[in-house]
């Protein structure tokens, strides 16, 4: 049996609560298991156990190095089903002082963000199957600003992404 899809994810963070109110305020994540110096945290609508653990490493801890001196995770990205959620999510960003970028993938539409220890996360859009055109595909090679007023006139603010891409039809 082939990897079916990402269960869960593990940080390891300088301060639990503050990485728990972080992620509760910005995505909507609820803590469904804490211990001391950790929290296991399940998405808005998941059925999984947890999508995200939290492992608490202390203040005095360096900003990881990953993709400057050393290799590692770039980010981790999450699914949101509309057009309308993604928009909702890049105000919330933007209040937070979390947002760093928004883009145009062809068939991704991805904002980007940091998290209270600087690691970078994406809340993205896919766009359907049934909605992928030769135009779209053959966007992928580039990358654009995103304009969501643009992909909403285009492609609905209530239609459901990934649907035959990344959610079964």
């Amino acid at each position: 049996m082939p990897v079916q899809r990402l269960n869960h994810a593990v940080l390891y963070v300088r301060d639990t609560e503050r990485s728990v109110a972080f992620y509760r305020d910005a995505l909507g994540f609820e803590v469904v298991m804490g211990l001391p110096g950790a929290a296991f945290l399940q998405a808005p609508g998941s059925t999984n156990d947890h999508d995200l653990g939290l492992f608490e490493i202390g203040g005095d801890a360096a900003p990881s190095p990953a993709g400057r001196t050393s290799v590692g995770l770039y980010h981790l990205a999450w699914e949101v089903d509309t057009l309308d959620e993604l928009e909702r999510i890049a105000a919330r960003l933007r209040e937070l002082g979390a947002l760093v970028g928004a883009s145009d993938h062809g068939t991704t539409k991805a904002l980007y963000a940091k998290d209270p220890d600087g690691l970078e996360f994406e809340v993205s859009w896919l766009v359907p199957a049934a909605l992928l055109t030769e135009e779209v595909l053959a966007a992928r090679s580039s990358i654009r600003p995103l304009d969501l007023s643009a992909d909403k006139e285009r492609y609905g603010a209530q239609t459901r992404g990934g649907v035959g891409v990344s959610v079964p039809a």
